[in-house]
């Protein structure tokens, strides 16, 4: 079995209250020590993997992105799938063909660009090229932003991610992730979307578990760029004690 279709029989194998649970690595070292854990498979956060490389959140230029995700592609060997983001602006042959090259198993791709909602018809049918390019070698996760940038009401929100997930499966992707949405609202979304969903999980105790995420409908649990930014600031804590 290879590493993309041993991730994909991953989304395959979970059960309600048993859901794939992917921490996000910034870096090779922080990729070791999830695998190290016993994590079957890693998903890079796009804004973490910026911050380890010295820029803000959609600022990574693309040859920085695609040799950090090489490196921790490299330093695992548990499959790995990457954020990359709007895709930068590149051909889906090309995108395709570079991301194959780093090593990855799937990719992130957002259906948003400088803060404004991308026509879903048009992002499904790009969506079916970056498919078609890739046939079976990525597992592709189709983000939704419509909680983030589109409605503010969330049953509304829920509404529009429900005929984008639509539109995206149809068109080829193997997952779909309504970043932002309530926990109480994933009941709608998964009676009304086709296949896995993913859901972003939180690290800070006060929010619901991966257990009750996924009883609540998620497949997979990602964090963005949360761990990083966790690790962030303890070292920031042991920073501030070593300076006394």
């Amino acid at each position: 079995m290879t590493k993309v279709e041993a991730f994909r029989a991953l989304h395959r194998r979970q059960a309600p209250g048993d859901p794939l649970v992917l921490p996000g690595p910034w870096d090779a070292a922080s990729a070791r020590v999830f695998a190290e854990a016993g994590f079957p498979a890693l998903a890079t956060p796009s804004a973490g993997v910026a911050a380890a490389l010295g820029y803000e959140d959609g600022q990574t230029p693309a040859e920085e992105m695609f040799a950090a995700v090489a490196r921790i592609v490299r330093a695992v060997d548990v499959p790995v799938s990457a954020d990359i983001e709007g895709g930068y602006g590149l051909a889906p042959t090309e995108l395709v063909e570079r991301l194959l090259e780093t090593g990855a198993v799937g990719c992130n791709l957002e259906d948003s660009a400088d803060g404004v909602l991308k026509d879903p018809r048009e992002h499904a049918d790009w969506l079916a090229e970056v498919r078609h390019a890739a046939a079976n070698r990525l597992f592709v996760n189709a983000r939704i932003d419509t909680f983030v940038r589109g409605a503010a009401e969330p049953k509304q929100a829920a509404e529009r991610a429900i005929e984008r997930a639509a539109l995206y499966v149809a068109a080829g992707a193997d997952c779909v992730y309504p970043i932002g949405a309530p926990t109480d609202i994933l009941p709608l979304l998964r009676s009304g979307i086709q296949g896995p969903i993913n859901v972003h999980g939180t690290i800070t105790g006060d929010g619901p578990s991966p257990t009750e995420l996924g009883e609540l409908g998620a497949t997979r649990i990602t964090f963005g760029p949360g761990l990083q930014r966790r690790a962030a600031q303890a070292l920031r804590d042991i920073a501030a004690g070593l300076a006394k």
